[in-house]
């Protein structure tokens, strides 16, 4: 299996996880924000299977649909967590739209769009650096 391939298959578990956050006991607070921090709903729900499924339909069928996977989705992502820096809100799960600019400390909106970031810029970054694994 390429680098390509097994990172995808990664992004298929780490997606998977995050859909669960919301319904494993103790992760989240009295105001259902997992650690403290995520207020996740359904938009967010929805959005992380269907990021699950596209990762493991892609490590599934090559390391081509991989690269092309950690790219698209690292695009997405990333500018998904900048947004969210600048306004408090994420576009890919309707945040923007449905919650607007939002006055947030800067130390939260860090700590809320980190792992939007950290996915998006280590997706781009890996399917730059294992290109040649994907003719």
């Amino acid at each position: 299996m390429s680098r390509l391939r097994l990172i995808a298959a990664l992004y298929t578990v780490a997606l998977l996880f995050a859909a669960t956050l919301n319904y494993i006991p103790g992760l989240t607070d009295a105001e259902a924000r997992a650690f403290g921090i995520f207020a996740l709903d359904i938009y967010d729900d929805s959005l992380h299977l269907a990021s699950a499924a596209w990762a493991g339909i892609a490590a599934f069928l090559s390391a081509r649909a991989s690269r092309n996977f950690l790219f698209y989705f690292g695009l997405l992502y990333f500018s998904d967590g900048l947004l969210g820096l600048i306004t408090g809100s994420g576009y890919l799960d309707l945040g923007i739209v449905n919650y607007g600019i939002q006055d947030l400390p800067f130390t939260f909106k860090i700590l809320a769009n980190l792992p939007h970031l950290f996915l998006g810029g280590v997706g781009i970054a890996s399917s730059y650096i294992f290109r040649r694994e994907a003719p």
